[in-house]
């Protein structure tokens, strides 16, 4: 996300600086300005540094990061002037973040190079120059691809890396890049052929093959990905990253015990890796092993005190609080000069957490404020385009639509879709409902995303209608496949319940696609009052998506139109959803439970009332909230921060009055 100024006329300011005329080139560029550019100011921190005034490279550099934080060419620079200063511990970790951000960036590899070289660091430098030499033995065409991707221009990335692959069509390297495209675009089925191909062509291909099993799991393949990262380890013993892939893949599975195991290895061999730590956490909180994951985070910790991730891990824990010393810590953390925009991201909503248990509610709003600047700034969210897309849901999802394929799908009951905005409570429906003996909780599946995206691009007679318009060309046969292979490749996540959860809360765009495929399967709308349920998304970093959550307007806005949309499905598709209001749970748990259960023809068991007795694996932000009865303390934490929340406010307009069932 840049300025919307736009920079002066590169060309004119790029020969003056090849003429060395840095002084003119500023004077072109006017860094000055309120207004000036992402492009502008970067260009100038360059003309600072050649001119050697490094203060004011050094602050237009921090003006680039402010709107982009993670702008590669800008770390690149920073690492230039760092290195020009004398500071050789800078220069490294900013070249080494600018890699992170940006793998195109030769120089910064170069510049990694040149500094370990001179300490006498051989193994690390091997490392860097081995990366190095796979750069450059990239086609021409690839490298800009990749810095296509580092920008976020990816659909032009798309089109030129099909060009390349239509003259090398076996090319790896290429395969591996349209795989990532693919993977940014929502693409999955695509990005897995390719990279099973790519393997396939080239078996050594160790980078290949770890993308294929990475894919595999993000398509909710567990098993397969389980299989493909143990053949890898089989093959490759001593492989350290294998060994953690396998475990991360042990993990997504559901192999608690075999992922645990897999950690273990790994911190055996590298036992201060905070990352391994970290995701040994991750591994014991979602098994309930509360203190197990504290300690955990604390030995990540205690290896690499900025290591952001493990403190964001704390706060999220929702019952963990933070002492003086942690508290001091984190703050010194942050005010680490070039620390990585992530840990910065991680720390802010870390901090966020903490001092609001301490009841300092303005400092509580500025860190929280600041983790998501940052996120949104390193976002591409559009409001206006989502806001087409789900009013392209109206318009193409009407009665008529359901009228003509009534009776299409397939007929099986056992999907229960919890749908809605997150942080509405569905955690806590899923662990209710999964207390019953006929129910298996799951996790937020991806595949009625995917099958959305898949639709997106199916073609019509030579024409692609886009979604959600194709739905009108599928036939009964299309949908009632669709329907099975959602069930066929949701059945790793079940026990042997006759039903199971799908909790993925941004299913409530597509319920008409639901409702094609899977006529019988039942859905309910989890909705919280509207202020609550806003702020709490402001609060929560999420792993991915939900980017709308980065701003209080953005966040205001997608609540409004999401209860615009679930009405259209209550007019459309009547008796379809049934709306089970938080609050209403809270106030009167076992009448909104029998509620629930009837919807589902579902017999009352008292075990549903004592859900937080249940043993399952919960993986959702509110993991540890739902192994404890009922509680209200979240309930009104948002008038704590009113007087910061008019943005939130004006785009909710009239609050959304609770709908009835």
């Amino acid at each position: 996300m840049t300025d919307s100024t736009a920079p002066p006329d590169r060309a004119a300011v790029q020969e003056k600086m090849r003429a060395g005329d840095f002084a003119g080139a500023l004077a072109l560029l006017d860094p000055a300005s309120p207004g000036a550019s992402s492009e502008a100011l970067y260009l100038a921190a360059v003309c600072h540094r050649f001119l050697r005034a490094f203060d004011d490279a050094g602050a237009c550099l921090e003006r680039v990061f402010a709107v982009e934080p993670e702008h590669g060419h800008g770390l690149q620079e920073l690492g230039h002037l760092c290195r020009d200063r004398g500071d050789s511990d800078g220069a490294l970790r900013a070249y080494a973040e600018a890699c992170r951000v940006n793998p195109s960036l030769a120089a910064s590899f170069r510049g990694q190079l040149a500094i370990l070289e001179a300490r006498g660091e051989r193994a690390a430098a091997s490392v860097v120059a081995a990366q190095l030499g796979r750069l450059q033995a990239l086609p021409k065409p690839l490298v800009r691809v990749t810095d296509l991707l580092a920008r976020g221009r990816v659909l032009k990335a798309e089109t030129l890396c099909r060009r390349f692959l239509l003259e090398v069509p076996q090319h790896v390297e290429g395969m591996r890049l349209l795989a990532e495209i693919g993977v940014r675009l929502g693409a999955l089925e695509e990005a897995e052929f390719l990279l099973e191909s790519a393997a396939a062509f080239e078996p050594g291909n160790l980078p290949a093959r770890i993308d294929h099993v990475r894919v595999l799991g993000r398509r909710q393949k567990f098993a397969r990905a389980r299989e493909e990262a143990a053949r890898l380890l089989e093959e490759h013993p001593d492989n350290v990253q294998l060994r953690s892939l396998h475990a991360v893949e042990c993990l997504q599975a559901g192999a608690y015990e075999e992922a645990l195991a897999g950690f273990a290895a790994v911190l055996e061999r590298l036992p201060g890796d905070p990352v391994t730590h970290t995701s040994r956490g991750h591994a014991l909180k979602t098994c309930g092993d509360y203190g197990a994951a504290v300690a955990a985070y604390r030995a990540a910790l205690s290896s690499r005190e900025r290591h952001g991730e493990a403190w964001y891990s704390l706060a999220n824990l929702k019952t963990y609080r933070f002492d003086d010393g942690e508290l001091a810590a984190m703050e010194r953390v942050l005010a680490t000069p070039g620390l990585p925009a992530a840990d910065r991201v991680y720390l802010s909503f870390a901090l966020g957490k903490a001092v609001e248990d301490r009841e300092d509610y303005g400092a509580s709003f500025r860190h929280y404020a600041e983790g998501n600047r940052l996120k949104r700034a390193a976002s591409r969210y559009d409001a206006d385009a989502m806001s087409r897309e789900l009013a392209a849901q109206r318009e193409h999802c009407d009665r008529s639509l359901f009228e003509v394929l009534e009776g299409a799908g397939c007929k099986a009951p056992d999907p229960i879709f919890i749908v809605g905005m997150p942080r509405a409570g569905s955690t806590l429906l899923e662990q209710i409902l999964s207390s019953h003996s006929q129910v298996d909780g799951t996790q937020e599946l991806p595949n009625i995303l995917a099958l959305s995206q898949q639709l997106r691009r199916r073609a019509v007679d030579g024409e692609t209608p886009g979604y959600p318009a194709v739905l009108h060309d599928l036939d009964e046969e299309t949908l009632e496949a669709f329907g099975e292979r959602f069930l066929e490749e949701t059945r790793i996540h079940r026990q042997g319940a006759p039903r199971f959860i799908d909790k993925m809360p941004n299913n409530f765009r597509h319920i008409g696609l639901i409702h094609l495929i899977l006529p019988n399967a039942r859905i309910i709308d989890a909705r919280r009052e509207p202020m609550a349920c806003c702020f709490s998304n402001f609060k929560q970093l999420f792993a991915e998506g939900q980017e709308f959550s980065y701003d209080l307007a953005d966040t205001g806005r997608y609540y409004r139109e999401y209860v615009e949309l679930m009405a259209h499905w209550d007019a459309v598709l009547p008796g379809k959803v049934l709306r089970v209001q938080h609050e209403d749970v809270l106030d009167d748990l076992e009448g909104q439970v029998r509620r629930m259960l009837d919807f589902l023809d579902l017999p009352f068991e008292p075990a549903c009332l004592r859900y937080w007795e249940t043993e399952r694996a919960v993986r959702t932000p509110s993991s540890e909230q739902v192994r404890q009865p009922i509680f209200r303390t979240a309930q009104e934490q948002w008038h704590n921060y009113v007087p910061w929340l008019q943005p939130l406010r004006d785009a909710l307009g009239e609050r959304p009055a609770p709908a009835g069932a």
